[in-house]
């Protein structure tokens, strides 16, 4: 059974999944279970939907293999799910080329007809970024990497301030420096619109 990110009424943290699965290490399944669908649809929108299918697979291997270095103490709560966007956005870190280049392709797909089914809808839906418009792809592409990365764990991981800055392994004061310049630059892209509209991409691919 997938538990929502965060729902524990009755169930066992993920803190304790982990220290359990140390000893009894089929455990760590549980945190697929509960993650994996969320990690995944991150990546998707990040890199497209093969990429993803790879870098989710190896999200969960690098965390399975790094479970006796996890601290909760260090954790927001006592969830799993910054520490694993954290080790997914490292991996995306080695694509940065590949995502550049699908964000800059999508800003190239031309606007559909008022008559023909959304072309740019159709596109995206195939690399899970559905709602991802022409002048926001090419905006994200522009973004530096760091910036790229606390902005889209915002609004596409659903990860808080504190969470993003746990991840990435930065201070909080930073993740909130980036995200202001990041949220400018975007704002100034999309010709003032406001770029927490990011949260608002699609959610059913």
């Amino acid at each position: 059974m997938t538990v929502e990110p965060g729902v524990r009424t009755g169930a066992e943290s993920d803190a304790s999944v982990i220290a359990r699965s140390r000893d009894e290490p089929e455990a760590f399944a549980v945190l697929f279970d509960r993650y994996a669908e969320a990690v995944h649809r991150y990546l998707a929108r990040r890199l497209g939907g093969e990429p993803a299918d790879d870098l989710m697979a190896e999200t969960f291997t690098t965390a399975f293999q790094q479970r006796h270095r996890y601290d909760p103490s260090r954790a927001t709560g006592d969830g799993a799910r910054p520490w694993l966007f954290g080790i997914a956005t490292n991996l995306v870190g080695r694509h940065r080329r590949a995502e550049a280049r699908r964000f800059k392709a999508l800003a190239r797909i031309p606007a559909p007809a008022d008559h023909e089914e959304p072309l740019a809808d159709r596109a995206a839906a195939r690399v899970g970024a559905q709602a991802v418009g022409r002048e926001l792809a090419a905006a994200l592409a522009a973004l530096p990497a760091r910036h790229r990365d606390v902005v889209l764990l915002v609004a596409w991981g659903g990860l808080g301030y504190e969470e993003v800055a746990q991840a990435l392994g930065v201070p909080i004061g930073t993740v909130r420096s980036r995200l202001h310049r990041a949220r400018s630059k975007l704002r100034e892209a999309l010709g003032g619109s406001d770029p927490t509209t990011l949260r608002e991409v699609s959610d059913h691919d």
